[in-house]
Parts: C-alpha cells; structure tokens; sequence
C-alpha cells in the first residue's frame, strides 16, 4: 500500500462526529424575561438613552411634525433630509414650516455628494423598533430611506413609536421576523456619534451625526 493510499484509508476510517444541537435561542430569553409593560420599557430605553447624551421628546400622532419643525428653527436647521415617498415624510411636508427646506432623497448619490455632506443640515428617519435593554434603536435602511441619511448629516432626527419598543434584540428579531428578510444594513443605533483622542477627550460628530434626536410617538390608544 503506497502511503497515498494509506492516508485515503485512514482518512475514510475516521468517524465523523454528530454536530452538537443547537442551543435552545427562545428557552434561553423565556427564562429571562422582564415581562414589562410598554410604560416600563419606555423608562428604559429613555434612561439609556439620555445617558449618551441623546434628546428625546414625547409626541403624539398629532403633533410630532409640529414638534420637529420647532426643535429645527432652535437648533437654526434650514434643511432636513426626508425619504422618498414615506408616509412620515409626507406627512412633515403637510406641515407648515415655510423657513425649512425639506429634500427629497431621490438622485443617485453621485449626483449630488457635495450638497448631501455639505448643504444638509439634518435627516429624518423611521425607526423599525428599539430595544430596552441596551438603549439602541433599530434602523431598517431601505432604497426610499438609505443608510447614508444616518450617518452624514450632523443632526438626525429619529421617529419611533412607542409600540414598538422591545425588551431586548431577541423579542424584537421574532416579532418582525428578522429570519425572513435581513436587509443588507441593519443599523442599531445607541446614541450620537462619539470618538475618544489617546487622552480620552470626548468629542461628538467625528464618524456620523453629532447630535440624535428621537421624536418617541405615543399610539393612539395611549392618548388620554
């Protein structure tokens, strides 16, 4: 048997060891759950979030564009980036607010790089959900809202409602059946950018926008 062959022998000898089961992913979280209501997971994730540094304000349906246009005329924002054809962002061009320029997101990004990066002062995007446990908001980049609008102007305002506030990664991956369709980017985001120099000076806006604003929309039925 020449030694090629007594390699292959050994080789189809050596029993293949069963793969290990799987962890038990959902037994693991239902053991661990808080069992919170809305109520408490708001507290949370606004205590997380505030504690980073990230303005919050609770609106309602009824009066969050209204809000927006306010926080933009004290923060002297003369443009905001919206999607296109959103229904928020259609709902904040209903609005009055004639000494801000909203901009549509509609031209390939090469076309125009220099006003994106240079000309807009800030962007409003829709949040698919958060997450109490680590303070994190969860942004689902889509061809009507990229990623970009995220992470280039200095200020971002997020809408989230808050329904759809999750205890933790898990409880929100299951009720939006994250298994189904992952986007190619999704974005969990815990507060404004933030870097640190070599003597732990921090400093805001280096890598993304320097101020996050999250609009926390209350559902109807919460109204009293």
């Amino acid at each position: 048997m020449s030694a090629r062959e007594h390699i292959l022998s050994r080789l189809k000898q050596t029993q293949i060891p069963s793969a290990a089961p799987l962890p038990d992913v959902a037994a693991w979280f239902e053991g661990r759950q808080r069992n919170e209501n809305i109520s408490e997971r708001k507290a949370r994730l606004k205590a997380a979030l505030e504690a980073v540094h990230t303005e919050i304000h609770e609106v309602t349906p009824a009066n969050w564009t209204a809000t927006l246009v306010e926080l933009a005329k004290q923060k002297g924002i003369g443009q905001v980036l919206i999607g296109t054809d959103t229904p928020h962002g259609a709902q904040l061009q209903a609005t009055d607010c004639p000494d801000l320029k909203l901009i549509e997101y509609t031209q390939p990004i090469d076309t125009w790089r220099d006003l994106l990066f240079d000309g807009v002062d800030a962007a409003l995007t829709l949040a698919m959900g958060a997450v109490a446990e680590t303070g994190s908001l969860i942004l689902w980049p889509t061809p009507s809202e990229p990623r970009l609008m995220s992470l280039v102007p200095s200020v971002h305002f997020v809408l989230l409602d808050v329904d759809h506030i999750h205890s933790d990664l898990f409880s929100a991956m299951k009720a939006n059946h994250w298994e189904n369709a992952m986007p190619t980017n999704a974005l969990l985001i815990c507060g404004p950018s933030k870097t640190a120099d070599i003597q732990q000076t921090l400093a805001y806006g280096a890598h993304g926008p320097k101020e996050l604003v999250v609009l926390l929309r209350q559902s109807t039925g919460d109204l009293s």
